[in-house]
């Protein structure tokens, strides 16, 4: 049973989940902050495992909605964790490297102490600390830089402003790692059939800087567009980003489970991307 199954992961997990009986639920459906709706919906479905995508993820919309993250991404995620433990079901509920401060100069482990700095951040770790208590045998994946096709992400926004701009200003001073919803959903199943019941880092292997990030973006498409560096004080956020969220994948490898090179999987999203949009063109073009 997949929570958020509407969003950028919970699309991808429900394409990439196709040998177990999956169903999915958007906020339109079940809404985790409803913890009857969640119930209702558990008991029912009397699932094996839980996973939990639903999120408030604006992370500048969190700063002015504090009440709406904590209600989303605490309370409801202590709603699905307390629906699953009372009905005998797995749970894995996906987090954030905004849990930690993105003050560090190495890749942060799992046991590294959570310092977040964002509402967002505070609201996910809050949310860690409350499943741990409640659902001890529960498996946290925390992951960064989620991008996809079907669902707003920082490719889609390069490309969207390439296509119209001989030049972009993106940041060069955060660095992270970006990671494809559809790699990150392969790594859950695995997670699910293995049984795992620790905090887990997911990532694509490899790290950059947002800068980094948009020139491969630009080269891998063929587009002319030239990315310039830039800091972070010359785009002010409501909240602020972590200057370092690379997480490391001691955790994932220790179960013999790699992810490809984020390299690697930026072109599996063009492709995609692309394929998405001449589909999405074939159903909508005028009949003559």
């Amino acid at each position: 049973m997949i929570f958020g199954a509407t969003g950028l992961l919970g699309k991808a997990l429900v394409r990439e989940w196709t040998q177990d009986q999956v169903v999915g639920f958007g906020s339109k459906d079940v809404d985790i902050r409803d913890g009857s709706q969640v119930r209702g919906a558990v008991e029912k479905g009397r699932p094996d495992w839980i996973v939990n995508a639903a999120a408030y993820t604006d992370v500048d919309g969190c700063e002015s909605n504090r009440e709406l993250a904590f209600t989303v991404n605490h309370r409801g995620a202590v709603n699905v964790a307390d629906a699953a433990r009372s009905f005998d079901a797995r749970l894995l509920f996906l987090s954030t490297d905004y849990v930690f401060d993105g003050r560090s100069n190495t890749p942060y482990e799992t046991d590294h102490a959570r310092a977040p700095r964002t509402v967002y951040g505070k609201s996910k770790a809050r949310a860690e600390e409350e499943i741990g208590n409640i659902f001890p045998d529960a498996c946290i994946v925390r992951t960064s830089w989620l991008f996809g096709i079907g669902g707003k992400c920082f490719p889609d926004t390069i490309l969207r402003l390439a296509a119209s701009r001989p030049e972009i200003d993106v940041v060069n001073d955060q660095r992270g790692c970006p990671t494809y919803a559809p790699d990150l959903a392969r790594v859950i199943v695995s997670l699910c059939r293995a049984g795992v019941e620790k905090v887990i880092h997911a990532t694509n292997s490899g790290d950059c800087t947002w800068f980094d990030f948009a020139r491969e973006i630009v080269k891998c498409a063929g587009l002319s567009t030239v990315i310039r560096p830039t800091t972070s004080e010359q785009f002010v956020r409501l909240a602020e980003r972590p200057k370092y969220s690379v997480l490391s994948r001691r955790s994932l490898n220790q179960y013999g489970i790699t992810m490809p090179n984020w390299k690697d999987a930026l072109r599996d999203y063009l492709s995609a991307r692309n394929a998405f949009g001449q589909a999405e063109y074939a159903a909508n073009k005028p009949s003559s």
